[in-house]
């Protein structure tokens, strides 16, 4: 199994046009055939000294191995939301881990 979590911080996360064209992409990236499972999300109403909730949006794809993430990174609906997207953001932070 190949785990992909990304953050994003928005440039201008009061806006509320950026946060709903954001999720709108993010959303698109659940059809790509490769992703076995898919969670998109906010940060949670958590307040610990060990959690970041600094962070706009944050997804989660589960990928079955390592090639289904490659063909995800390539895929013309991953490529189309960076290219629609990447102006709503100014940081973006990704973890990936195998088991």
């Amino acid at each position: 199994m190949f785990v992909h979590t990304v953050f994003f911080w928005l440039k201008h996360p009061e806006n509320q046009d950026n946060h709903k064209a954001l999720r709108a992409g993010l959303e698109s990236l659940k059809g790509v055939k490769e992703i076995s499972a898919a969670y998109i999300g906010t940060p949670a109403e958590t307040r610990r000294p060990v959690i970041d909730h600094s962070y706009d949006f944050s997804l989660t794809f589960v990928f079955a191995d390592k090639a289904a993430h490659d063909a995800y990174q390539v895929h013309p609906v991953h490529l189309e939301f960076v290219a629609e997207c990447q102006h709503l953001w100014e940081r973006v932070q990704v973890y990936d881990a195998v088991s």
